[in-house]
């Protein structure tokens, strides 16, 4: 053991303390789901399970690391890697500042959707959808994961591989580890790096990623890789980087492990009955129940009267596209909690596939709005008891939840969007605590 190990060990560690319900057509090649890696697969080496401790706080950043790297060697990182590692990270403010920065502007769907699903990327997916043809379907045969999925995550997680970012992960995490915030997550995931250089997955040089220490073609987190990065192509090694198969065989375990439902959709657009009661919106429902209802698919026909659940998302309020959200919508949520990136996810999937625009379009502005707007508008909802969850700059179906109840409060149509007379409302340092006048 190299002695910086045995001095920093005496002293670091302390006790303390995670399609075809309503398919269009059927799938050419019936799925079969299975989460476990391939056969030719490696089974990975046991690792021994976290200990629960918290790093005592450091005085210096060498001082951080000789206790990440002490904690790595309980977890059993070998000594090899270990001081390779101590030798090759080093302080990167610009990472600590990326994390800490807060946006001034948050993306309205209008912002967000329409630069993530273009003419550009969907013509891009089906290429590759022609190219992997075999690949994907065989994948779709051991994981249950349909293709243009898989190349859909592949699109808007690095643009196809065209952003695979160059930070050394190692470092991004240390530094990251090191700052009090969150350093229980990251020292976890510095720690599972380090085991990806044990198992002869990649070096510490080639370790790069994002500065939030995501790698490769479909971003995975240490802890993902370890868990679901797949020997794909047989070379025996888990290259999420350079091997398209490993990549794409890698994403269709993990989605199968995050709890795909096989033969069923992510959702659809769908249009709504006039007039609506859009105190419903975000309710799961049967499709039956939504049927009954009204509400039709974007040709104007009935939902199939289906007990797969489903729940209404308007991202752009009454005047935009409206959405049908099924299980497998909230596996893709598992992935990214963003409802904008999982409707971008399913959206860029259909139209890989052969789907057409969407009937509603996107209204166009406006495509941002200041966070300090938001939350302002959401401590103005919470001052008048509305429920909006964290108060945190996010609209998400909470602070949706609770607009739409003010709204109604109001007598205004409660579709949950901040549109501007609601923004006039709630989103001042002044606003009145009581109801606003109904004009």
């Amino acid at each position: 053991m190299p002695p910086w190990l045995m001095v920093v060990l005496a002293i670091v560690l302390s006790p303390s303390v995670v399609q075809a319900a309503e398919a269009d057509t059927p799938q050419a090649t019936p799925p079969v789901a299975a989460a476990a890696p391939a056969a030719s697969t490696p089974s990975p080496p046991a690792t021994p399970a976290p200990v629960a401790t918290t790093l005592p706080l450091a005085a210096t950043f060498d001082q951080c690391v000789s206790g990440l790297l002490a904690h790595a060697q309980t977890q059993g990182v070998t000594p090899a890697t270990l001081e390779a590692a101590r030798q090759s990270i080093v302080e990167d403010q610009r990472v600590l500042a990326l994390d800490k920065g807060q946006p001034e502007f948050t993306n309205t769907f209008a912002g967000y959707f329409p630069v993530r699903v273009t003419d550009a990327r969907i013509s891009e997916g089906r290429a590759l959808l022609r190219t992997h043809q075999a690949l994907l379907e065989q994948i779709q045969r051991d994981t249950g994961v349909p293709p243009q999925y898989l190349l859909s995550f592949w699109g808007l997680e690095t643009d196809f591989g065209k952003t695979l970012g160059s930070k050394s992960v190692p470092t991004s995490l240390a530094n990251l580890a090191c700052d009090s915030r969150r350093s229980a997550f990251f020292r976890d995931e510095f720690v599972n790096a380090l085991r990806i250089v044990d198992r002869g997955d990649a070096t510490l040089q080639t370790l790069t990623g994002s500065w939030a220490g995501a790698m490769g073609n479909m971003q995975f987190m240490p802890s993902a890789w370890l868990q679901h990065a797949t020997d794909g192509d047989g070379d025996g090694r888990r290259d999420l980087w350079n091997s398209t198969t490993d990549a794409l065989v890698s994403a269709g375990h993990f989605l199968a492990a995050l709890g795909w439902q096989t033969g069923m959709r992510w959702g659809r657009e769908v249009l709504l009955p006039e007039p609506f009661d859009y105190r419903l919106l975000d309710r799961m429902q049967p499709l039956s129940t939504w049927s009954a209802m009204g509400v039709r698919d974007s040709a104007g026909r009935p939902l199939k009267m289906s007990a797969t659940p489903g729940r209404i998302i308007l991202p752009s309020g009454a005047a935009g596209p409206a959405f049908i959200a099924y299980p497998n919508f909230d596996v893709i949520m598992k992935w990214n909690r963003s409802e904008y990136y999982a409707i971008s996810v399913g959206r860029l999937a259909d139209q890989i596939a052969g789907g057409g625009r969407l009937v509603r379009p996107v209204p166009t502005e406006p495509k941002r709005l200041p966070l300090q707007t938001i939350l302002v508008l959401q401590q103005n909802l919470a001052s008048r008891g509305f429920e909006v969850g964290a108060i945190d700059g996010l609209i998400g179906p909470s602070t949706r939840r609770a607009i739409a109840a003010f709204q109604s409060s109001q007598g205004w149509l409660a579709d949950g969007y901040t549109d501007a007379r609601t923004l006039a409302a709630l989103a001042r340092t002044d606003a009145p605590t009581g109801n606003v006048p109904a004009p």
